[in-house]
């Protein structure tokens, strides 16, 4: 079950409605040209997590070592 409030469901909103939009663009013609693939805007995966009280340097440093 998807909770309305959860990260990945917001996501996935934002990627369903901004797709939407797009694709009623007057410039969807260039979007879809230049940043799509496969006719589809968004590609399938993502990365999102909230923080908490995480601070933006322990943010930065998880990141820069991913690798």
């Amino acid at each position: 079950m998807i909770w309305s409030n959860s990260i990945n469901y917001i996501v996935r909103k934002l990627k369903q409605e901004s797709t939407y939009y797009i694709s009623r663009s007057p410039h969807r013609s260039f979007l879809f040209k230049h940043f799509s693939k496969k006719h589809t805007f968004w590609s399938d995966g993502y990365f999102v997590c909230s923080i908490g009280e995480a601070s933006p340097d322990t943010i930065r440093e998880y990141i820069l070592n991913q690798g």
